[in-house]
């Protein structure tokens, strides 16, 4: 059963006219509109994650992949123009439509984001435990004692060390921070975990431990999954299926196996082979 389905996504930065996705895409070898100059961040991008399935989406910087992660997580954008539906199993109609407060509860509640950029992930001089705490405060735990030992268990969960919860969070390694952002999205059990590009900035050992943690934990929890890469060896370790990004479009999608084994497209094939 699908948890997340989305459909026609399409996010355009600038005033937009008529011929912006006629004139940009994968044919075009671009996603800027040489009519009006509006980038085209993606477009008419199709999707399903189902429960406990984890979806990989790859792509080169500027792909569109990062600006359709912030779509499904519910992020706000005051720059960009949105169209198209995201629709969650336990929510009726379209959650890019909802106010304020109905995007706020399921932000904190169902659908978490995995922040590329630790900053805008985490508070760096709230200590790690505070950060965390944050995200259970904000859905409505009140009992002080209920909050510090979820806060420990969660650490204990994500390998952080809980002696170190009361410490700044800027005193923490690169790993910790992205392990302390992971135990902040599942803090409240969230049907939906979106990880933007998870392994940015960690050396390649720490890059390990933190997938391998994370791909244990997905596991246990049956949590599903959208990882946002342009790490291919990120996307084979932990996708079930995989969506390749290029240019804002979605050019090629199917089983993991299938696209590093047997890539239809010209670019997939190109992606893999630069990697082989």
């Amino acid at each position: 059963m699908s948890v997340l389905e989305a459909s026609n996504l399409t996010k355009v930065y600038g005033d937009g006219c008529p011929v912006c996705l006629e004139q940009t895409g994968d044919r075009a070898g671009t996603n800027q509109c040489p009519e009006c100059g509006s980038v085209v961040a993606c477009a008419d991008v199709d999707l399903s994650v189902e429960e406990g399935e984890v979806l990989g989406i790859v792509g080169e910087s500027g792909s569109g992949k990062s600006s359709l992660a912030e779509m499904l997580a519910l992020e706000p954008d005051a720059d960009g123009r949105v169209d198209g539906s995201v629709r969650y199993t336990n929510h009726e109609g379209n959650l890019l439509d909802v106010d304020y407060e109905t995007r706020h509860d399921l932000r904190n509640e169902h659908i978490s984001l995995v922040h590329q950029h630790i900053r805008d992930g985490l508070e760096l001089e709230f200590t790690g435990g505070g950060n965390v705490a944050e995200k259970l405060l904000s859905a409505g735990w009140r009992n002080y004692e209920d909050v510090r030992e979820r806060v420990r268990s969660l650490f204990a969960e994500t390998e952080v060390p809980p002696a170190r919860m009361d410490d700044p969070t800027h005193t923490y390694s690169g790993g910790m921070q992205r392990r302390v952002q992971i135990a902040r999205a599942l803090a409240n059990d969230p049907e939906v975990v979106v990880l933007d590009e998870p392994t940015t900035g960690l050396d390649v050992s720490v890059q390990a431990r933190v997938l391998d943690m994370f791909r244990r934990i997905q596991r246990e929890e049956d949590v599903a999954a959208i990882v946002v890469s342009h790490d291919l060896g990120v996307i084979r370790l932990l996708a079930d299926r995989t969506l390749v990004m290029r240019h804002g479009r979605v050019i090629e999608s199917g089983l993991t196996d299938r696209i590093m084994e047997d890539p239809h497209h010209e670019y997939t094939q190109t992606l893999i082979n630069s990697v082989i």
